[in-house]
């Protein structure tokens, strides 16, 4: 079985994780060498070292490309949130983190909640591609969209005057209020991030192994331990 596994998730003889680099709560910095360092590489290395190969990660830019790499030989496992559309060419593991994803609006707005957000008339800044971008286009149909090709521009665009409000990750938007207090999150959430490790469609054993190293890494406190030594242990919140 362990044969079979290996041949899935290294079938280059190393493991090549995929990560999103946009994900400043999971990728919060680099390593001594430059390598991306955070939750999400922390995962993939563990999990390489559990399978006894060497562990190679792979940067992208963003989730919209990690997507798109599926099936193209170029990564074995990828850093990539839960979302339906992505599952036609992806299989999820179970989520090992989550984060909550909010709107937030201007003083003045009469905007007061996540069902007036849902109605024409209203534009929503956000990042393209994010998984809750996708959440949003199939949720919320009656506004429409501003999308921008990074958070960073998204949020530049939002404060530059751009939308009615802006969609994005609850904590850059709790640092965003803390930077201009006229800014207001709506609460609660209309909904939350559930990040996983992402593989090529068609292996179950695989699946199944990496489904069982997370269910440790989640009762063992390796996942908690990792998001205080990154510093972002008040931001996320483990699986319910």
């Amino acid at each position: 079985m362990k044969d079979v596994i290996t041949a899935s998730l290294a079938p280059h003889g190393v493991m090549r994780a995929a990560i999103n680099m946009s994900n400043f709560l999971l990728v919060s910095g680099q390593t001594e060498s430059g390598q991306p360092d955070g939750l999400s590489p922390d995962v993939a290395n563990e999990l390489a070292r559990r399978l006894g190969v060497l562990c190679e990660l792979i940067p992208f830019e963003g989730p919209g490309l990690l997507a798109d790499a599926a099936g193209c030989d170029i990564w074995d496992i990828g850093n990539i949130a839960i979302e339906p559309e992505r599952a036609e060419v992806i299989d999820f593991s179970y989520p090992y983190i989550q984060i909550d994803a909010n709107f937030i609006t201007r003083k003045g707005s009469t905007l007061a909640n996540n069902v007036d957000v849902n109605q024409q008339g209203v534009e929503i800044v956000l990042y393209s591609r994010s998984a809750y971008d996708l959440w949003l286009k199939e949720n919320y149909t009656a506004p429409s969209y501003l999308r921008f090709s990074s958070i960073a521009e998204s949020v530049f665009a939002f404060e530059e005057g751009q939308g009615d409000v802006l969609a994005c990750l609850k904590p850059k938007l709790m640092a965003m209020q803390s930077d201009q207090p006229n800014y207001q999150i709506i609460d609660p959430p209309f909904t939350a991030i559930r990040q996983a490790i992402g593989l090529n469609k068609g292996h179950p054993e695989a699946l199944g192994f990496v489904n069982e190293t997370i269910a440790d890494l989640l009762a063992n406190g390796f996942v908690a331990d990792s998001l205080k030594r990154h510093g972002v242990g008040n931001k996320l919140s483990l699986p319910s």
